[in-house]
């Protein structure tokens, strides 16, 4: 009895320690997304490839975008659409201005939740791949989505997010059709209508509230790095599209704002009422976009030419093509463009991009064109 007596508190406590023991990974496995992530932009990678002309593959990128996972798994990222980066700088414009219409649809936003109980065993597998459906919102339009992504652990602070292979988006599917068709006439090439996105993000975890206040508080507190990229872009004040532009910086030269006036002419995106000059509100965010550019190419005169179909009478025609080009001027002069740099012209129905017999080309013909005079 005296054995028993002693040997049985040992063997409690042995078969306490046991269920700590199993409790403890099994703690820690629930909260995988406890504090919440940070995307690490510099870190991070987003490409895409395009084909034109059959057989030539184009690969692209964004230079800025921004991303985050709550405690909940909940994940969103979103792509500044005027980063995009071809390495050409009118090849941007056009993707920026005909293609993307940034100027109306500045950010494509992708979300998602990814089930913690799809991770309970990655801190042990280190690396696994977990299906992903997902919400694309590009162009004004969402779909919701299916794919397969790799996520990696790094470290107990980094993990990395990454596709496992290319995903395809069609241009039909975000209303992207007739964006496809302006950067074929303006480059003069035929372009696949879909692309494949691949891309390798890394998260880092949030700081503990009160470590990061402690951290910024601390006089002593070691100067940021380019290594130490743990500190989430979340801290930082929120980013704007406006703001990611990939620009020559200061003033643009002759060739480049030639350039860029010429894809202005392509948008379709200055609206007037059936037989009016009046400009539609929808006309505003491409001719601030417009204005900006004009202030970017200092002393150069800028001709703005009205252009209609061939309905009506010739000289009706050229009445409404001057009315709606001097009201394109008007909208100009207001945002502080000097009045002498800008020529409206009228030119009616005597030029013509397209046929007048189908109702697609009477609406390719109705358009305001900018060139510089010199």
């Amino acid at each position: 009895m005296n054995v028993a007596r002693s040997v049985l508190p040992e063997l409690t406590l042995v078969i306490l320690a046991a269920l700590l023991l199993l409790a403890s990974p099994a703690t820690a496995q629930e909260n995988f997304f406890e504090r919440g992530w940070t995307l690490q932009r510099e870190a991070s990678s987003l490409r895409f490839q395009s084909v034109k002309n059959l057989t030539k593959v184009e690969s692209s990128g964004f230079a800025d975008f921004a991303g985050t996972i709550d405690e909940t798994g909940a994940a969103s990222v979103r792509i500044f659409l005027d980063s995009i980066d071809t390495k050409i700088d009118l090849r941007n414009v056009r993707m920026r201005f005909l293609f993307f219409e940034t100027f109306q649809f500045p950010e494509v936003v992708i979300s998602t939740r990814i089930d913690p109980a799809l991770l309970t065993d990655l801190p042990a597998l280190k690396r696994k791949i977990i299906p992903l459906t997902y919400t694309l919102t590009l162009h004004g339009l969402s779909k919701t989505l299916e794919t397969e992504v790799a996520v990696t652990v790094m470290s107990d602070d980094l993990v990395a997010v990454s596709t496992t292979a290319p995903i395809s988006v069609a241009a039909s599917d975000f209303g992207l059709d007739g964006g496809i068709q302006k950067l074929e006439e303006a480059a003069d090439v035929v372009i696949v209508p879909s692309a494949t996105v691949s891309f390798d993000f890394v998260f880092a975890r949030n700081p503990a509230e009160g470590a990061a206040a402690q951290t910024a508080a601390s006089p002593t507190a070691p100067a940021a790095t380019p290594q130490a990229t743990t500190q989430p872009a979340a801290q930082a004040a929120p980013k704007t599209a406006a703001a990611t532009a990939l620009e020559p910086e200061g003033n643009l030269d002759l060739e480049a704002c030639k350039g860029r006036f010429e894809i202005l002419s392509r948008t379709d995106n200055i609206y007037f009422g059936s037989g009016s000059a009046r400009l539609d509100a929808r006309s505003e965010p491409l001719l601030n976009s417009l204005s900006d550019i004009i202030s970017r190419c200092p002393g150069l005169v800028i001709e703005i030419g009205g252009h209609t179909d061939s309905d009506g009478s010739a000289a009706a025609n050229i009445r409404l093509s001057e009315r709606r080009a001097a009201a394109v001027k008007q909208y100009l002069t207001q945002k502080d463009i000097p009045a002498d740099r800008i020529v409206s012209v009228g030119y009616g129905e005597a030029r013509p991009v397209a046929p007048n017999e189908t109702a697609d080309g009477k609406r390719r013909n109705r358009r305001i064109e900018f060139v510089v005079v010199e």
